[in-house]
Order: C-alpha cells, then sequence, then structure tokens
C-alpha cells in the first residue's frame, strides 16, 4: 500500500509539473519567430513603423495601392516573416493591390512577446498607419494566414473593411493544439484566438481558403468557420497542405477574390 501510495503521489506532483511547464512555456511553442528575417524592405515597398498602444514601435513593409484597387493587410503565420508574407501576397501585388505586411511584437527584431491581446494591438496599429496614410478602412481586405487567422478575423470584427479572408484559419486555437496532442485540455491553451465564435459579427464579406490535405489546422476546421458564416465563399483546394498561401493555386483565388471586390 506504501509503495503504491508513493507511486500515485510521484505521478500527480509529474503531471502538476508538467502543467506547470506547459502553461508558462507554451508560447515559445506557440510563436516560434524565425532568426533569419528581412532587415530591409525590397524594391516597390517602404519599411515602415508603426506605434502599438501599449507603447511599442514594430516594423512593417507598405506599398500603395495603383489608383482604385484595393490595399491588402496581411498577416503571417506563427513560423513566418515579412519575407513568407511577399510571397503569400504576390498574386494581388502583381495585380496592382497595396499592401500592408504586418510584423509582430516579438518577430522580427520587434520588441516585445507575442501573445494573442498583443497581436490585436499590433493589428490595430498596422490600421492606424494605414488610415493616416490616407487608406480608407472601406479599402482594406484583411488576409490572415494560419495564426494570423486571429488578428485578421478580430480587426474585421472590430473595423468596417471591404472584406476578410482566412487562409489554412482555423475556428480556435484549443481545436487545433487538441487535434495535434489530444491530451492537452482546452482550458490549458492560454491564447484563444476564437475566430469561429467572431465570424457572425464580422460585416464584411468573408471568404475562407483550405487545403484539403492540411495535417496541421485541419480541413474540420474550415467546415467550422463556414457553419459559423454560412454566407462565405469557400475555396477547398485539392491537394494542398499547410503551406497552402504560398502555392500558385492561393494566389490566383486570393487574386480573384481582391479583384473582384466593389
Amino acid at each position: 500500500m506504501k509503495v503504491a501510495i508513493n507511486l500515485l503521489l510521484f505521478v500527480l506532483v509529474f503531471a502538476l509539473a508538467a502543467t506547470a511547464i506547459l502553461y508558462t512555456q507554451q508560447r515559445r511553442l506557440l510563436f516560434p519567430a524565425p532568426d533569419d528575417y528581412p532587415v530591409e524592405a525590397p524594391a516597390g515597398f517602404r519599411l515602415v513603423h508603426t506605434r502599438t498602444d501599449d507603447g511599442l514601435t514594430l516594423t512593417a513593409f507598405y506599398r500603395p495601392a495603383a489608383p482604385g484597387a484595393k490595399t491588402v493587410l496581411f498577416f503571417h503565420g506563427n513560423g513566418d516573416n515579412l519575407a513568407g508574407a511577399m510571397q503569400a501576397t504576390r498574386g494581388p501585388a502583381a495585380e496592382g493591390a497595396g499592401l500592408m505586411l504586418v510584423e509582430y511584437r516579438g518577430y522580427g527584431g520587434n520588441p516585445g512577446s507575442p501573445h494573442e491581446d498583443g497581436l490585436y494591438r499590433d493589428g490595430e496599429a498596422a490600421l492606424r498607419w494605414l488610415a493616416d496614410a490616407g487608406v480608407p478602412t472601406r479599402d482594406i481586405v484583411v488576409v490572415g494566414n494560419s495564426i494570423g487567422s486571429g488578428p485578421a478575423t478580430e480587426m474585421a470584427r472590430r473595423h468596417p473593411v471591404a472584406a476578410l479572408v482566412l487562409v489554412s484559419g482555423f475556428s480556435d486555437l484549443p481545436a487545433v493544439v487538441q487535434s495535434q496532442v489530444p491530451l492537452i485540455p482546452r482550458w490549458l491553451v492560454r491564447d484563444r484566438f476564437d475566430n469561429a465564435a467572431k465570424l457572425a459579427a464580422v460585416r464584411a464579406p468573408v471568404y475562407l481558403m483550405h487545403g484539403d490535405a492540411d495535417t496541421l489546422v485541419k480541413p474540420d476546421n474550415l467546415a467550422r468557420l463556414h457553419a459559423a458564416r454560412s454566407d462565405a465563399t469557400v475555396a477547398r483546394v485539392a491537394g494542398a497542405g499547410h503551406e497552402l498561401a504560398y502555392g500558385a493555386a492561393a494566389q490566383a483565388i486570393l487574386t480573384r477574390w481582391v479583384d473582384a471586390l466593389p
């Protein structure tokens, strides 16, 4: 009996310690900012700086829209940076769309540490910068890839933008974590990004794009997002995985959607 009690206590202490480590360190796993990142804007872009309401100065790449064209406000995935963001928006760029490529706190040499509320503050800073630059909110198409679907959805919920586009987006972050590690309870995931619950409050048209071979953010996320917003336009790309945003098919679809907006 004593051995069984000691074993039970050991298991309990181990479980509590593991839970504490996972709770406190999970953002290191959720936001793996790349060590390599562009420090100078490429041809056609300006390196600009936004200011968050909690006092951070962040970098972004900006290029103005051609006359009459929309501006794409782009939020990249958790393992990406501005270089990848340029690849994921090259289709609309080739057709004259403006681009505001957001870099997050803790990414690309920026100060701060990434978390859900912080990414929302970063998005608000980018929108304020665009407003100061004379870009009206009604001409902004908010696009979010993967974890970028979180700040993209929140910005579209708060502001009367032209449209919201989610590429490889998820219904909520705990669902993604549980799909990969079923033993982790939902309550343990600190950052929620509850996109499905917010879609009904988005007044703009919603577009959803997902690869049917995505094993990270699985296609059932697309089904839940569509259920939350039944009037959304949906593109399910055959054979595409979580890298969908960078492929030619996604660029063609995104460009067509942006060009069709009034």
